[in-house]
């Protein structure tokens, strides 16, 4: 064989031990002929033992030159071999075929230990052939821990990229492909819906003088004199703006807020703030009779009154955070509950249940995004001092996009016509709907009664 370097396309035939020598014949006869094939360096034949069938075994190698070689040998000459047996030897030949390519790696990395730090494999290379771990010293340095951290966001090649583009842009992509087995390109699905996950919360509910106060400097609070000042020109503008509107306001409604503001009442922009304290929380027990008993013990009148005091303690503040903290375990609920409806819509389809959930994870992830890249565009056009109408539109094309992306989806994975699937989808939709109020209304329950 050449000393050459390139890429092998072996071939291993299993012959009846009958015709082996007139398929040596033939061997030889092949051999002669692809050695005038252009890309091709060198074609040997070696003889084996027999396999556990008695049969004997030839091996041919053909070395090419490059990869551009061996595919077109493979696109040539190389595909009528299997032809050319059946028709000479018919089923008394059988034959396997693989490619073979030098390991051009060193055995060890210089500097490196000889097996790897993670599973104790003896390494080959620069990754581990076992658990995947690249080769590398103990001590690493402060650039690598970043290129580690934030690899897939500098890379455009990296697989956060190959999986955010085809996710916004190609309906369904991403679950077809997983389906087909091409998986390793993209992002595991359920991390990447926890990553986008937890990328709108933050986007959506993150306040920086909330969270993080103590990096701002308090607000100059108004006197009572300014504050009166202020509530009085608030008042006047909206009474301003409304005779500019040709409406005018009468000398007895003029009168009835002048005796407001005399009993201490505050207009602010217009509208009458109730400032008693002492709220009515006063529960009808004649509501809770027809409860389910399993209920009703749970949703007792000092309970439920006890929800109420607190609540108008805080305006709502607590309620509205344990609210926040369930919400996302309520759409990781409506996930199940909606592969269950994709199961039922699907029937004939043979996937398993868990292809379903691969399909709203991809979804609720895409739904995410666009909600993160929709409440980002907004903040960015106020920044930039972009027209309202034109950030307004913008916002309400990309929602429409939504339930496109979501037939279209449907379309790419199922398979299916254009109204049957449209009539499943409004059937999902509804079912979407319905699936959302209960889960959110469980978790207003349970945020209601954790306060």
């Amino acid at each position: 064989m050449s000393s050459k370097s390139g890429p092998i396309y072996e071939v291993t035939f299993f012959v009846e031990p009958d015709i082996a020598d007139e398929c040596d014949s033939w061997l030889e006869d092949h051999v002669r002929k692809v050695m005038h094939e252009p890309g091709v360096v060198d074609c040997n034949i070696f003889s084996l033992g027999n396999d556990e069938q008695g049969r004997a075994r030839r091996v041919v190698q053909h070395l090419l030159q490059n990869n551009e070689a061996l595919d077109d040998f493979l696109e040539g000459a190389g595909t009528d071999i299997e032809g050319q047996l059946e028709t000479r030897f018919g089923d008394q030949v059988a034959l396997s075929s693989r490619v073979l390519r030098e390991d051009r790696s060193p055995a060890t990395i210089p500097g490196s230990s000889t097996d790897c730090l993670n599973c104790g494999t003896h390494l080959r290379g620069q990754y581990c052939g076992s658990c995947g771990q690249r080769s590398r010293g103990r001590l690493i340095s402060l650039w690598e821990l970043l290129t580690d951290a934030f690899g897939d966001l500098l890379e455009i090649d990296s697989r956060l990229w190959q999986t955010l583009i085809p996710m916004m842009v190609r309906p369904g992509r991403l679950t077809h492909d997983y389906l087909q087995g091409r998986r390793a390109r993209y992002m595991p699905p359920f991390r990447m819906y926890l990553v986008l996950s937890v990328l709108f919360f933050v986007v959506a509910f993150f306040e920086p003088r909330e969270q993080l106060g103590l990096l701002f400097e308090p607000e100059p609070e108004l006197s009572s004199e300014e504050a009166t000042s202020d509530a009085l020109d608030q008042k006047q503008a909206i009474l301003d703006e409304l005779a500019a509107d040709g409406i005018v306001i009468g000398s007895e409604l003029t009168e009835e807020i002048e005796a407001l503001e005399d009993v201490g009442e505050e207009f602010n922009a217009g509208f009458r703030i109730d400032t008693d304290e002492d709220g009515d929380c006063e529960v009808d027990v004649t509501d809770l009779e027809d409860l389910p008993d399993w209920l009703a013990r749970r949703l007792t009148v000092e309970r439920l009154q006890r929800i109420c005091e607190r609540t108008q303690i805080d305006g709502g503040k607590a309620f509205l955070d344990k609210l926040l903290d369930n919400v996302p375990a309520a759409l990781i609920i409506l996930l199940p509950l909606m592969a269950l409806v994709l199961k039922a819509l699907y029937p004939l389809s043979k996937r398993y249940y868990v292809e379903h959930l691969l399909f709203f994870v991809h979804f609720h992830a895409f739904f995410f995004l666009i909600l993160s890249l929709q409440i980002l565009f907004m903040r960015l056009s106020a920044l930039l001092q972009i027209p309202e109408t034109i950030a307004i539109i913008t916002v309400v094309i990309a929602s429409f996009y939504v339930p496109a992306y979501l037939f279209v989806a449907m379309r790419r994975v199922y398979g299916q016509g254009r109204i049957i699937t449209f009539i499943k989808y409004i059937a999902l939709v509804i079912s979407y709907c319905l699936g959302f109020f209960a889960t959110m209304l469980g978790a207003v329950a349970i945020a209601a009664f954790s306060i």
